[in-house]
């Protein structure tokens, strides 16, 4: 196989501090840089995800998500867990609301989603 893991998944968000404060402080993930790269007029955040890297871009005048989920392109982010159930315990503790859980028809897991400040469908999967 020519692609043997996943580097990095970038997101473009709306607002960089509420951006930040909910993936570093409430979601815990590890920054590994940030940089303000002035010839563009953006932030981008660069946080540790396990091998790979979630970069989050704070682009002046990005459009919004034309559509709740079904958009071409990104349709949402799964993190893998341990368990759901004490994962949705736990967002629920940082004042995260996730769906009701529920099974993965097609592996018979358990599932939710939950979202990010601008609304983009975040995905918990055992």
């Amino acid at each position: 196989m020519l692609f043997d893991r996943m580097h990095h998944v970038a997101i473009i968000v709306s607002d960089y501090e509420r951006a930040k404060k909910f993936y570093v402080e409430t979601l815990g993930f590890p920054v590994l840089r940030e940089n303000f790269r002035a010839e563009r007029g953006d932030w981008k955040l660069d946080l540790k995800f396990g091998d790979a890297e979630l970069e989050l871009f704070a682009i002046p005048g990005a459009p919004e998500r034309p559509s709740y989920p079904e958009a071409q392109g990104l349709r949402h982010l799964a993190f893998r867990v341990e368990s759901v159930e004490a994962a949705v315990a736990e967002l629920a503790k940082r004042g995260v609301q996730c769906e009701p859980i529920r099974q993965d028809a097609f592996t018979g897991k358990a599932m939710t989603f939950f979202h990010d400040p601008d609304g983009l469908p975040l995905e918990l999967h055992e």
